[in-house]
């Protein structure tokens, strides 16, 4: 698929004429990754947004320097645009984003996009838009992490995880899910070794099966 369609899918540059969509593309520069890159890292002056072409980014927030845990706030895959907010309020990275698979992302720098924002003032309402569905989305995950306990998360995780598929890989190391759910990695390990008890799930390493999907549907809630 051209970049330009890409972009077009995205929420910022939804609607924009042929001749923006063009531009911005032919500004970006195509970064092929491997498993564990970094893109960037938490307190970086930032000057470019990304769009995954390929793969799967983790956005994630550590506890660095006092220890390596991180806790991963969002997962951007194919099609998702991310690390637009330092053009927006010039501040420094405020997570850091690695590949969790071997990813080909499109590197666009602000100014580019600044320059069509400017041009085409009604873009803004997009950048609007997309705002207010990442405020919707950190008061799920806020929530989530007052309303559900740490068996709750992990199952709504791995039901999102799954894609709406019963036979599905995990997409994440045991750690990276922990991060997701906002717990140890021994808290999360048990409570599927609880699904798997119940019968609602099989694990085979990061191969898994859910038996009963509306019984991890309602634990999740």
């Amino acid at each position: 698929m051209a970049h330009e369609q890409v972009l077009a899918d995205t929420e910022i540059f939804a609607g924009a004429p042929a001749d923006v969509l063009s531009f911005i593309a032919g500004a970006g520069t195509v970064r092929t990754l491997v498993r564990g890159d970094v893109l960037f890292e938490t307190g970086d002056e930032p000057d470019s947004l990304f769009l995954v072409l390929k793969g799967r980014i983790a956005i994630a927030i550590g506890n660095r320097p006092f220890d390596h845990r991180e806790s991963v706030v969002a997962l951007m895959d194919d099609g998702d645009l991310f690390g637009d907010m330092g053009m927006l309020d010039k501040g420094l990275r405020s997570a850091g984003a690695r590949a969790i698979e071997p990813s080909t992302v499109l590197e666009i720098p602000y100014a580019a996009v600044l320059s069509q924002l400017e041009t085409h003032p009604d873009l803004m309402w997009n950048v609007v838009k997309m705002l207010v569905t990442r405020l919707r989305a950190m008061d799920a995950a806020l929530a989530d992490s007052v309303f559900l306990d740490v068996t709750g998360r992990t199952a709504k995780r791995l039901l999102e995880l799954s894609n709406g598929a019963d036979n599905f890989t995990l997409p994440v190391t045991q750690e990276e899910l922990a991060g997701m759910v906002g717990a140890s990695r021994e808290r999360v390990n048990k409570a599927i070794a609880a699904f798997i008890k119940l019968g609602w799930l099989e694990q085979q390493d990061r191969q898994y099966v859910i038996k009963k999907r509306d019984s991890l549907e309602l634990r999740s809630k």
